[in-house]
């Protein structure tokens, strides 16, 4: 039994120093939840299929770690809601000796080196504040002295109404509040550099996108620290981790390539970490969690936003079973495509409201085939 003392002392660390540590082992239970985007009532609802929360959003998995994939904010219109519930949860979670990670994913990134590209309307409102109007008018200001010293700008040429109107647009109300909550030094950039790009727990390894061919002989220290530098000092992005489509914030190839071509290299990284699968998020899945190279890749990332039709499910590892909670119903994640795969996704499309995201999939591989496929219970 951990001394009470100790107890209150891992409560009231900064999640900076917590943030070290990226290999956990002998966990009972880890939940592992994909993309969010914004979408908070998606967030509550797949958490409380898990056992993770109750109904007052507060901490209820006991000893569970959460792996939250990356991506909680953009597109959707509650991710202040989210990033707030996220962090509420971290410190209760570690106090029922459980664990909350929350992983950087590229949209975490990009809201704090301030691309700001996916931010939703409604995201940008909920930082509106009485200050506003004052705040992007001083920006604003700002932005005319930098025209005026411009030596490229035409003599006698000045930004006129039109000029105002269309900057006034890309910089709505709230827009400077948001860009500052996401900085390093803000609150939500200050959490997200709190977190780590990839973990293992037991046997399994979490990243947003996956720890790619590019980098198998990276050392997960060297991955999270090397991000968060970039995150820290801007001038860093280019060339580094944190921006190349290959690394483990953009990196498709687990989902998109063919898995031949990528097969010896899963098995070098897979065997260099002594692990047996890893999951990911960042590319949507047709609504389910689905396997790829015999099990060893598993896509967590169902499209769970309202963006992306309200899917739910959540990928669930038990000791050593691996399963998924598909609109709170647990399925077993076949290893193997074929029969196997098709019983599974029919058996998930029947738990979703019709019509089923799967249909088109169930469909495809259903006409790939000569005989009958038995029908589920």
């Amino acid at each position: 039994m951990i001394p009470i003392f100790f107890s209150i002392l891992i409560f009231l660390m900064p999640g900076d120093l917590l943030a070290g540590q990226y290999i956990w082992t002998e966990v009972e239970r880890t939940v592992a939840v994909g993309d969010v985007h914004g979408d908070f009532g998606q967030l509550v609802a797949v958490l409380r299929s898990a056992g993770l929360i109750d109904e007052n959003m507060q901490w209820s998995g006991k000893n569970t770690h959460l792996v939250q994939l990356g991506d909680l904010p953009d597109r959707g219109p509650d991710t202040r809601k989210v990033l707030d519930l996220m962090m509420q949860l971290e410190p209760q979670a570690r106090m029922a000796g459980g664990a909350v990670h929350a992983l950087i994913g590229n949209h975490e990134a990009m809201n704090v080196y301030g691309d700001l590209r996916y931010v939703s309307p409604e995201e940008f409102a909920s930082f509106r504040d009485s200050n506003s109007e004052k705040v992007r008018e001083a920006y604003y200001q700002k932005q005319l002295q930098q025209l005026s010293t411009d030596p490229e700008r035409k003599e006698g040429s000045s930004p006129g109404d039109d000029d105002r109107k269309a900057w006034e647009e890309k910089h709505p109300l709230g827009y400077f509040e948001h860009l500052y909550y996401f900085s390093p030094s803000g609150k939500y950039g200050k959490w997200i550099l709190q977190h780590n790009t990839v973990i293992q727990i037991n046997d399994t390894i979490f990243s947003h996108a996956g720890i790619g061919p590019k980098y198998a002989d990276f050392d997960f220290d060297t991955i999270n620290n090397q991000v968060r530098k970039e995150l820290e000092d801007f001038s860093k992005l280019e060339g580094g981790i944190t921006l190349d489509n290959e690394g483990p914030l953009w990196y498709r190839g687990w989902a998109k390539e063919e898995e031949s071509m990528l097969d010896s290299d899963l098995k070098q990284i897979l065997e260099r970490h002594r692990a047996q699968r890893m999951v990911v998020g960042h590319t949507p899945t047709d609504g389910a969690i689905m396997p790829r190279f015999s099990g060893r890749i598993l896509i967590a990332d169902v499209g769970l936003s309202a963006v992306y039709g309200s899917r739910l499910a959540c990928l669930v590892i038990e000791n050593s079973e691996v399963f998924a909670l598909h609109r709170g119903s647990r399925l077993e994640i076949p290893k193997y495509p074929g029969q196997p795969l098709l019983l599974y996704l029919k058996k998930a499309g029947e738990l979703d409201p019709p019509p089923s995201p799967l249909q088109p999939t169930i469909s495809k591989m259903e006409a790939q085939r000569l005989e009958p496929i038995p029908q589920t219970p």
